[in-house]
């Protein structure tokens, strides 16, 4: 498809559950960002609604559209897809995750010729992709689909052997960070933190997540009490940031709480400081029972902090296990116990981890190289 001088850029049309704080959300609000205006213009339809969050748009013609789904199975969702998707005539529909991919049939009533899925993380109900209601729903819509979109191989894989996919259909493409915006503190920076919380010569660890099963916060909090136990003397040394909004938020807080620990942990919620507060950490953590590719991986990295996280789905194709931080067994606190501990007692595995991770997320997980990557799938799309 070639346009003239004077027609307006294709538009993309991203179909999504819900605009608000997340990895996926997030990816998809740096990839409009940091593409040029002049190739592509987009609208995001939110199956839900849109938050704040779309605050963090920063082009002015980017439109926002919410379905206003209900709960459950909502049929009059597609006649009002297929009016708007009539109305704005996009060149490209995009759907991401398995909450918007029946949207990908409306997309072809509607006469959009090139669809493009994105698939970026697992279900709580469906950790590896193994469950067979969602693999029935992937084959069933597999013939409407263009081109996949995956963020790791272990989703390249699973298109590929258990779904079908024509490898040609499936392009990986791995979230890009914004290292100008996440970068290491230049000193010890405590200033997001509450005051007098962590007083200097205290290792500070953190974690930016969902407060939710998937990913796996409680075994964070025992390894924290684990260490504590085993180690009195760390008390003083010590101290545990948890970052996020969710369901288990409050059990998190109880439990602190009966082990007398709260005093030197902090659970504040959701933040938008993000950048403030990973300066402020000594190492990340991130205890999930199944991944994507992590968009809060790639931020600690980039800001220059190693990362223990669980060996599954496209971590160990972030964290390089002894080098830029750890990977261990998910939901097993011994073993994250033991691998706060390896940091408690050697501060100079830190420095070399935290400074290694910075240079694989420059060279790397650069954002210029995954807009590149999208501007050549949708050009190819449009030939």
């Amino acid at each position: 498809m070639t346009h003239t001088r004077n027609a307006r850029p294709p538009l993309i049309a991203h179909i999504i559950h819900r605009l608000a704080i997340g990895g996926l959300e997030n990816g998809l609000v740096n990839l409009i960002n940091h593409m040029p205006a002049t190739r592509y213009r987009h609208a995001i339809i939110c199956m839900t609604e849109y938050t704040n969050f779309s605050q963090r748009l920063q082009r002015s013609d980017v439109t926002l559209h919410a379905l206003q789904k209900r709960e459950g199975n909502d049929i009059a969702i597609h006649g009002r897809l297929w009016r708007l998707l009539r109305q704005l005539q996009p060149a490209i529909v995009h759907t991401r995750n398995l909450a918007t991919l029946e949207m990908q049939t409306t997309a072809a009533l509607a006469g959009v010729q090139q669809r493009v899925h994105g698939e970026h993380g697992w279900d709580i109900g469906d950790l590896d992709g193994s469950g067979l209601k969602p693999q029935r729903l992937r084959r069933l819509f597999r013939p409407f689909i263009k081109q996949y979109v995956v963020l790791s191989q272990h989703q390249s894989h699973y298109l590929a052997e258990q779904i079908g996919v024509p490898k040609a259909r499936i392009n990986q493409i791995c979230n890009g960070v914004n290292t100008q915006r996440f970068y290491p503190a230049l000193n010890n920076n405590q200033r997001a933190l509450p005051e007098g919380f962590a007083p200097p010569g205290t290792l500070v660890f953190g974690s930016v997540m969902r407060m939710q099963p998937v990913k796996a916060p409680m075994i964070l909090v025992e390894a924290f009490l684990q260490l504590l136990a085993q180690e009195p003397r760390a008390r003083e040394r010590i101290r545990l940031v948890m970052i996020g909004d969710g369901s288990l938020l409050p059990e998190l807080r109880e439990r602190l709480i009966a082990a007398n620990a709260m005093d030197i942990a902090w659970l504040p919620g959701a933040r938008d400081d993000i950048p403030e507060l990973l300066r402020s950490f000594d190492l990340f953590v991130l205890p999930s029972l199944a991944e994507g590719i992590c968009n809060t991986i790639l931020e600690a990295m980039a800001t220059g902090l190693p990362v223990i996280a669980t060996r599954v789905g496209g971590n160990p194709e972030l964290v390089v296990d002894q080098q830029t931080g750890y990977l261990i067994t998910a939901a097993q606190v011994d073993e994250l116990t033991m691998a706060l501990t390896t940091y408690l007692n050697n501060p100079l595995q830190i420095q070399q981890q935290g400074a290694a991770a910075r240079i694989r997320t420059e060279q790397t997980f650069s954002l210029v190289a995954m807009v590149n990557h999208y501007l050549a799938l949708y050009d190819r799309l449009l030939q």
